[in-house]
C-alpha cells in the first residue's frame, strides 16, 4: 500500500502532465483548427446562393480548396457602416484580425449600438456577370443565438437565397431552420417589400403564409424560432438599406 503522501504526488505529476500534454495540442492544432472554421463559414455563406452555383452542387460538399478558389476569384468582401460607407480595411483590422468581411464576428457585433455595427457584405460574380450580394444577420431564437446568410440580387428587394443556423434550438422544431433545407429554400424569390413598396422583410408566418411575396411557411411547434427569425431579417437587413441606397444609385 502506498501511503496518501505517494498517492498525492502521483496524482500531482500526472495531473500537471496531462495539463501540459492538452496545452501544446492545442496551441499546435490551433492552426488547423482556425483554417477549418474559416473554411466551414464560407461554405455557410456559399449555401446561401447554392442553387446559383450549379446544377445538383451543394455548398457543404464543395472541396475545401475550391471554396478558397471561389473566394479569391469570384468573391468580393466589404465591411460597411449603418450608413452605408465602406470601411477601410486597416480599420476592420483593429478590430479583427485580417480586416475582411469573413473575419467580422456577428456574435460581438451584435451587442453593440447600430452606429458602431462593422457589417460584412460578400458580393459574388457568376460568369454572365450576375452579382448576388450576401448579407449576415443574426437574432435571438428560443434558447439562444440564431443567425443566417442572405442573398439578395442586383435589385436589392429579392430574395436570392438563403442559409440559417443555430446555437441551440431544439432538434425536430426551431432547428429545423438549419436542418429543414426546405425551411430555407421557401426564401428564393420573396421581396423584401410588399405590393405597396413598403419595407416587410421576409416574414415566417405561423400557419402557413398569406402574403405569398414576403412570407414564408413558419416551422409547426417552433413559434417563438419562427417569430425571432423575423425580427433578425426585419433588422439585420434594414441596416443594410444606406448600403444598398447607394450601392444602386
Amino acid at each position: 500500500m502506498h501511503s496518501n503522501k505517494y498517492v498525492l504526488v502521483f496524482v500531482f505529476i500526472m495531473t500537471t502532465i496531462v495539463a501540459l500534454v492538452l496545452s501544446f495540442m492545442s496551441i499546435g492544432l490551433k492552426g488547423i483548427h482556425d483554417e477549418n472554421e474559416a473554411i466551414f463559414n464560407k461554405k455557410a455563406i456559399l449555401s446561401s446562393i447554392q442553387s446559383h452555383l450549379g446544377e445538383n452542387v451543394k455548398a457543404a460538399d464543395i472541396p475545401d480548396q475550391e471554396v478558397l478558389d471561389i473566394f479569391d476569384n469570384r468573391m468580393e468582401q466589404l465591411v460597411v457602416d449603418i450608413k452605408g460607407n465602406v470601411i477601410p480595411q486597416e480599420t476592420v483590422n483593429a478590430s479583427y484580425k485580417g480586416g475582411l468581411a469573413e473575419h467580422v464576428d456577428m456574435k460581438k457585433e451584435k451587442k453593440k449600438d447600430p452606429a458602431d455595427k462593422m457589417l460584412p457584405v460578400f458580393i459574388y460574380k457568376k460568369d454572365n456577370g450576375e452579382k448576388f450580394y450576401i448579407v449576415s444577420v443574426r437574432g435571438s431564437g428560443l434558447w439562444d443565438d440564431i443567425w443566417g446568410c442572405i442573398a439578395l440580387k442586383e435589385d436589392f428587394k429579392t430574395v436570392a437565397g438563403a442559409a440559417f443556423d443555430h446555437q441551440g434550438e431544439t432538434p425536430g422544431l426551431g432547428a429545423e431552420i438549419k436542418d429543414n433545407a426546405g425551411f430555407a429554400k421557401q426564401f428564393s424569390g420573396k421581396s423584401l417589400y410588399n405590393s405597396n413598396g413598403d419595407y416587410t422583410s421576409v416574414v415566417v408566418r405561423k400557419g402557413g403564409a398569406v402574403d405569398k411575396m414576403t412570407e414564408v411557411d413558419g416551422i409547426s411547434g417552433a413559434t417563438v424560432t419562427c417569430v425571432g427569425v423575423s425580427d433578425m431579417l426585419y433588422s439585420g437587413i434594414q441596416y443594410y438599406q444606406s448600403y444598398f441606397d447607394k450601392t444602386k444609385s
